[in-house]
């Protein structure tokens, strides 16, 4: 689903925020994310990273650890916000725990030159591994 015009604000303020709160003092790579729930309420989150390195969350993960620690299962849209450019894309974890929550989510990347890039998950995550993937259980 795509944000309206409102909503896409508001998401694209909310991952800029967070990413100033960004704790990156190893890779100098702040990055924020916000995302937009089924209901309609926004979450955002930033990367915190740990001086032992695989214990680094990374901003969209937060957003969505967030949002799934309130009640709110389903994501329609994430919007993450990094320096580069282009824009860069969720990485392969976050696009993992993105379709566990939202196989159908609209993904915008931005940075703060305004340039966009849009996606679906199902682009960025082709034959996702999902619930569905997993035997029956009894």
């Amino acid at each position: 689903m795509s944000p309206t015009a409102e909503q896409r604000a508001a998401l694209l303020a909310a991952a800029t925020d967070a990413r100033k709160r960004a704790y990156a003092p190893y890779s100098h790579f702040p990055v924020g994310a916000a995302v937009l729930t089924r209901s309609g309420v926004i979450y955002s989150g930033c990367n915190v990273e740990s001086a032992s390195y695989p214990l680094v969350c990374c901003a969209e993960r937060v957003a969505i650890y967030k949002a799934v620690s309130d009640g709110h299962l389903e994501i329609v849209c994430v919007v993450v916000i990094t320096d580069t450019s282009p824009p860069a894309a969720p990485c392969g974890g976050c696009r993992q725990v993105i379709h566990e929550f939202g196989a159908d989510a609209h993904v915008v990347c931005f940075n703060p030159a305004g340039d966009a890039r849009e996606t679906s998950m199902a682009t960025l995550l082709p034959l996702g591994f999902g619930g569905a993937s997993l035997p029956a259980t009894r």
